[in-house]
């Protein structure tokens, strides 16, 4: 007779009464040693890419999510379970992004281990609030370049608090990635400054961008909600496809993580009452690029989603509809 096997959340806890009794509980650990990298643990490709940036040479990063992964969707396995109980620290997004691991996170919070929320550390003014879940907030804080430099900040604290032998290193990678960020800003801005002020509509999948419009003065519209567990119906394909035809916008955008039926529904339905909106290209939402791809690191996505908005709004042949 063949046994059982263990839900996520039995295995969790066994995993984690393991690692508190080995030594992991950060409350007992020892000094870090100055040969041993750092094992960190990050749910998104983007956390990832930014904990490598602030964290090397002094850590080895594991991410959970690959390129083109939904965070909105991912399930953790008994392999990711595994690997965050086993890790120095545990970096995630937070704002409910990463919605079906939630009781993971209380799980190992409550056991007083190093799992940080990066967006806790945000002041009540940085977040967007939620339009479709009272008393929430919208988890895509990455899309403003500020708000990611602040959460670059919290993560170079987290290293150098877990790790105080390379605090002044981290600092320094912080220096140079913050430089870099307002480069990266600044070339957004001028991107966007390409486009008329009134063709500056976003149109996509889902409501990812608003950080975006907020900082760099673009209107948004998205056919699902904050999360793309939230199904679009009938209804809101005719709304937005009547939003579109009206403004004559002439591109709208699908994302890299997200089937691209709906937006290609919405574009039926806008030429269906005389209007030809053109798919402007693919945007990167809530992931990075494939490796070797411009988008495979957090400024390469910004910057390449810039680039696509500005071909898709501002070219000529679209200009002249």
């Amino acid at each position: 007779m063949s046994q059982m096997k263990p839900t996520l959340s039995v295995l969790l806890g066994l995993l984690l009464l393991a690692g508190c009794q080995s030594g992991l509980n950060k409350s007992e650990r020892g000094p870090v040693s100055s040969d041993a990298p750092i094992r960190v643990v990050a749910t998104t490709s983007m956390i990832a890419d930014l904990v490598r940036v602030i964290g090397q040479p002094y850590v080895s990063v594991e991410g959970l999510m690959g390129p083109n992964v939904d965070p909105h969707l991912y399930k953790a396995s008994e392999g990711d379970v595994r690997l965050m109980s086993a890790a120095d620290v545990v970096i995630y997004s937070g704002l409910h992004l990463e919605g079906k691991m939630v009781d993971i996170f209380e799980q190992m919070e409550s056991r007083n281990l190093e799992v940080h929320a990066l967006a806790a550390s945000f002041a009540p003014s940085d977040l967007l609030e939620s339009s479709y879940f009272a008393g929430n907030h919208d988890p895509h804080f990455w899309f403003d370049v500020s708000l990611w430099g602040k959460a670059a900040s919290t993560v170079a604290a987290i290293l150098a608090t877990f790790d105080p032998l390379h605090a002044t290193q981290y600092a320094e990678n912080l220096n140079r990635y913050e430089a870099l960020l307002q480069t990266t800003d600044a070339e957004i801005r001028t991107l966007v400054n390409q486009i008329p002020q009134e063709m500056r509509v976003l149109v996509t999948s889902h409501d990812a961008f608003g950080y975006f419009g907020r900082a760099y003065g673009v209107e948004v519209k998205g056919l699902q909600g904050l999360s793309t567990a939230t199904e679009a119906g009938t209804a809101d394909v005719q709304e937005l496809a009547a939003f579109v035809a009206e403004r004559k916008i002439p591109a709208i955008f699908i994302e890299s993580s997200i089937s691209p039926r709906g937006i290609e529904a919405v574009r039926e339905a806008v030429r269906a009452k005389g209007f030809d909106v053109q798919i402007g290209g693919t945007l990167y939402g809530d992931a990075l690029g494939s490796p070797g791809s411009n988008a495979d690191t957090y400024v390469g996505m910004v910057l390449a989603n810039a680039q696509t908005l500005v071909s898709g709004l501002a070219s000529d042949s679209n200009l002249g509809q």
